[in-house]
Formats: C-alpha cells, structure tokens, sequence
C-alpha cells in the first residue's frame, strides 16, 4: 500500500463481523436465520436445541431438502442466495431470507458444524468452521435434511458477548423468536428444547391449534375468526374478545406473506376497531395473517425483515378496521351506551331541586272525637298542603351552579386551614390560602401505595395468607421462564404456589392483597418484559410493588368520606414524589388565586 493511501478495503471475516454486528444482535437473531433457512427448504419437522440461553450451542435440525457439497460450501459466502438474480426479484419474494448474509455472520463470530444430505445422495456432507475458516469438509453417513449446530457464540468478539443480557432474558428472546415462526407455519411441526428440558412440542395443525398450543386453551377459547378477501389485500387470522385485552404483553402479532412483522400504523387500526368495547389503556390480542402482492411490498427496509413497507397502507387502514369490527359486531360485542357528555351543562338532579320544597307540615286536633255530632277545630289550623310545591316549578337555570352536584362534598369541613372536597368521584380538591388544588385520586394512592410496598420490601419478608381453594393461572412458556427469574422476590412478598406443567397454583398470597387479585395480579406481573429484559433486582422490586399497587389502589368512581380525603391527601405529601405517578402521570395541579381573578375580569 501507498504511503500516501490511506482508503484502504478491509478483509472478508472483518466485514462478516460488521455484517453481524447487523444481522446477529443476539442468540434469537440465530434462532430466526436458521429456522427460516429450514423453513425455506421445506422442512415439515424442525427441531431446535439451546443449551445456556444460546451462549454455549443453538442446533437446528430439519428434514428439508438439504444440501449438495458444493452448495454446503458456497452458502457460507457472503451474499450467497438462492432467492434472487437480479434487482426485481427482490419484489416477487415468497421466501424468508434472501440476502445471503446470515451464514457469513454466523460463522464469522462462532463455531460452526454443519452435516446436510440431499434425499438422492447415498453420503452427506460435514462441514466443521471455526471464525470464517474452514477447517473440515468431509463427507459423512447422516439424515437426509440438515443440522446446524453453532457454539460459543461471539467468541472472537467479546465485547457483545458481554453485553448479552441474563440467560432468563436471552432465552425468552429465544423463545418469542420461535413462537413468532411457529405461528405462522401451522403446517410445519416444531419442538424447542432448553438445557435438556422440553419447552414446547408443536404438532402440525391449524393456525387455532398452533395457538393454543402456545399460548393455551383459555386464550384459544376468546378468539373471533376474521376472514377478509378484497382486490387489493386478504385479510385472516384471529382477534380476541374483551376479556383478552391486557395492559401490557396483549398478544399481538401481524403476519404479511408469511413473514412476522411490526406494524405500528395497522395496529391502531385495529386499536380504533375496539373504541367504546374496552378501556383506553387496555390492548386488544390479535393474530392477523395478510396476503398481498410481494409487488406492493418493500421488505428490504431493515437488517431484520420485521419492518416491512406497504404501497397502499392508507388503503389498507381502513379496510383493516372495518374487518375488525365487523368480527365484533358479529359475535354481539358492541360498545357501551356511553354518550359523548364532554362540555355539557351538569344538571342537578331532581333531588337537588326538592330541597327548595319545604315538606307541608302535618297536625292533629286532640279535641276531635268522630262519634260526637260535631268536633271543634278552632284550636287546630292546618298548614295548605301544597306550600312551597311553587318552587319546584321556578327557573332552576340561575342556581344551577349554586345547586350542589350530588358527586360534591356539599359541607365540607374545615382541616388544618384547608377545605377539601371530592368532585365527580374522581378528583380530590383542597382550598387553600392561595389558590385551589386539584388531586387525582387514583393516582395520587397509587404512590402512596407503590411507595409503602417498596419500603415494606427492603424489610423482612411479607406475610401471607392461606387460599382455602388454590387458584389456578395458566402460563405460556414465556411466562413460565419470567417465573423461575423472579420467584424469589414474589415469595418474598407473600406468594407461594405449587406448578403442574403450564399451570400454576397459588396457594398463598400477600397478606396484603384483597382478595380474588391474586390471579390478575401474577398474570400482569408475568408478561414477557420486552422492554427491560434480564431485569435486576431492584427493577424487579419497583415492577412488583407497581403491579400490586394497581390492584390495591382506589379508581375514579370510588367515594371518600371527609376523613379519607384529608388521610390520603396528608399521605400524599409524606411521599418521595408527589407530583407523579410511578406510570409517569401527574398527579395534581394547582389553580391560583390570580389566575382565578383574571379570568374573572
């Protein structure tokens, strides 16, 4: 090279590395090449081995078509493909993969054994790689099909290697990775085994078997068939009832010509099917499968192919939601009669105005005796009947805003110089000297809730009560893993269960814990942390005390008496942080006295 030079083009196993920097984040992004590379074979049986979450071996086995020995060889270069020739095939794709990268990055940061045989050969072929280098080519007695087993993953580049996450973490990755092929290929029979235990075993069926086989017969027993064909996309697949909908871990998976992908525009199209039908923080499940023209598709926009560009997506939303809906409308789930109230006049009741009628008095005359001709009244005046009945008939429009709410404290007392009502069942208001206060009160014993279990659990270990009868909550696997992680803090906290299989039975809960929110609870509690994997401890404590406080803490519509206002109001104030809620919402605000007097100007 010239001194001069100082461009210089870099070696073939230093832009594999580059490549898997992209392609390989972590031992799911294994799992995916390889099983699409089998599925793209036509394997009809695929079998999948982890050993430490990935970290020490990922096997795949399959019964596909395999491979010739000079294929087995050139499928390790970069760029090798059998999917396309030229630039337009890359918009007539019915195939997984295409770029030819995978096995390059694979290879490049593991060890790599590969035994393949074609169904006419008499002899397979074994390939042994270490780091980009071929270090075995030999031919070798095997299955027809193929096997990939990669070991000591990253092991030449330590650096992401120690940036892997916990193995519970890894392996949950893992595990949703192959739960989102599996889905879609209902026809292919899948087996995933971790650490020598078997984690699930999925015959080949229909997609509503491939469904509760993964995610349960509770689950399988709330979804709505969806079936859709119009010119320009068909539309099939499965949405859940109410009862599905989550706050977090809501199974939602879209599919598009057999590929998963994440849609954030569809998915409120479907969000917007389900207005009026469950609360606005809740996610509806869903398992949508779509078929377009691999023309009106661009999959080439992200390393990972779950980002997927649609040509005629503003066409597609609507027809998306009105599917969705008509699903609902058909299996009787409408919205609640709930009429838009937002900016009207809050008229009083009719108790409010009875209370301008004075009740007509009543009397007696003790003189009276009904057997004599004739009985005094001159002692006994009655009162008419009908006095004070005019005021029920005047115009009530001016005191309606001196007229009380009967959602409104109407006498409220005095407490340490303040006045507090509650309003509308919702909010908390205190009067103070410079200006009024205005208190959500679901929030606000929110903190105070999610604060005092935080404390609770720095101590010694909760106490627990007894179930007369177990409750009983099915888990998937994911679930199941994300229970083994954090066992020890929920029985430090109070739980004590026993497991069958995918089934868990609580037999004790926190003392704590109002009863019948033991299962609610651990179900939110254990939904797959995509966000914050391989939690630590102390971010699993604030996950658990936030899970419980959402079940103890009070709602809007919950009444308080004065006592309870001024006791949740005071507990407020002896928080660490009393202007938020531990989900990032404010708590209160507050409306000054100037404010008020100009606005009033």
């Amino acid at each position: 090279m010239s001194a001069n030079q100082t461009i210089q083009l870099l070696p073939d196993h230093v832009i594999n590395q580059i490549a898997a920097g992209e392609v390989i984040q972590r031992p799911a992004s294994v799992v995916k090449e390889l099983v699409e590379n089998a599925i793209d074979a036509g394997a009809t049986q695929i079998d999948i081995v982890i050993k430490d979450a990935g970290r020490t071996l990922i096997q795949v086995t399959d019964n596909g078509k395999g491979m010739s020995p000079e294929d087995a060889v050139t499928a390790f270069e970069r760029h090798a493909t059998s999917k396309i020739r030229t630039a337009d095939d890359l918009y007539s794709l019915h195939t997984m993969g295409f770029r030819g990268e995978a096995l390059a990055s694979i290879v490049s940061i593991s060890y790599v054994d590969l035994r393949t045989r074609r169904r006419e050969d008499e002899l397979g072929t074994q390939l042994h790689w270490i780091g980009s280098q071929l270090e075995a080519n030999e031919p070798v007695a095997c299955s027809a099909g193929t096997t990939f087993a990669v070991k000591n993953l990253f092991f030449n580049v330590p650096a992401r290697r120690k940036f892997l996450k916990s193995n519970e973490a890894e392996f949950r990755a893992i595990l949703n990775c192959f739960q989102q092929i599996a889905l879609v290929y209902p026809e292919t029979a899948f087996s995933l085994t971790h650490n020598d235990s078997p984690v699930l075993q999925l015959p080949a069926g229909g997609r509503h078997q491939r469904i509760e086989a993964i995610f349960g017969h509770k689950t399988g027993s709330q979804l709505l068939n969806v079936d859709v064909d119009t010119q320009l996309i068909k539309i099939s697949g499965y949405v859940g009832l109410p009862a599905l909908a989550q706050k977090r871990g809501a199974h939602q998976y879209f599919f598009v010509n057999g590929r998963y992908i994440q849609h954030p525009y569809f998915n409120k199209a479907v969000t917007m099917a389900y207005e009026k039908i469950i609360p606005a923080d809740l996610r509806p499940a869903y398992f949508l499968y779509f078929e377009v023209d691999p023309a009106e598709l661009d999959v080439n926009i992200h390393p990972t192919k779950t980002e997927v560009k649609f040509a005629q997506e503003q066409s597609i939303f609507p027809m998306l939601t009105a599917a969705v809906r008509e699903t609902l409308g058909k299996a009787n789930v409408a919205p609640s009669i709930d009429f838009d109230r937002e900016g009207a006049l809050d008229i009083p009741a009719m108790p409010s105005a009875v209370e301008f009628v004075q009740t007509p008095p009543s009397g007696y005359n003790p003189h009276y005796n009904p057997f004599s001709g004739s009985a005094s009244t001159s002692s006994y005046q009655s009162k008419p009947a009908t006095e004070g009945w005019d005021k029920l008939f005047e115009d009530t429009s001016k005191r309606v805003e001196e007229a009380p709410s009967p959602t409104l404290a109407v006498t409220p007392e005095a407490h340490d110089g303040y006045h507090h009502w509650q309003y509308k069942l919702k909010y908390l208001m205190e009067a103070g000297e410079d200006g009024l206060l205005i208190i959500d009160q679901h929030r606000a014993h929110l903190r105070i809730e999610y604060e005092r279990l935080l404390r609770d659990g720095e101590g010694a270990p909760a106490a627990s009560q007894q179930l007369l009868f177990p409750e009983e909550v099915e888990l998937t696997a994911a679930q199941q893993s994300l229970l083994s992680e954090w066992s020890g803090e929920l029985q430090r906290i109070g739980f004590r269960w026993e497991t069958d299989g995918g089934t868990l039975r609580i037999t004790a809960t926190p003392a704590t814990l109002p009863a019948g929110h033991a299962q609610t609870l651990l179900q939110e509690t254990l939904q797959d942390p995509d966000t914050t994997p391989g939690m630590l401890q102390t971010e699993i404590r604030q996950r658990l005390a936030l899970s419980m406080a959402r079940q103890t803490a009070i709602r809007a519509g919950q009444a308080l008496n004065e006592t309870q206002i001024c006791d949740l109001i005071n507990r407020l104030y002896q928080c660490d942080d009393c202007q938020y809620s531990p989900e990032g919402g404010k708590i209160s605000f507050r409306i000054s006295d100037a404010f008020m007097e100009n606005e009033l100007k």
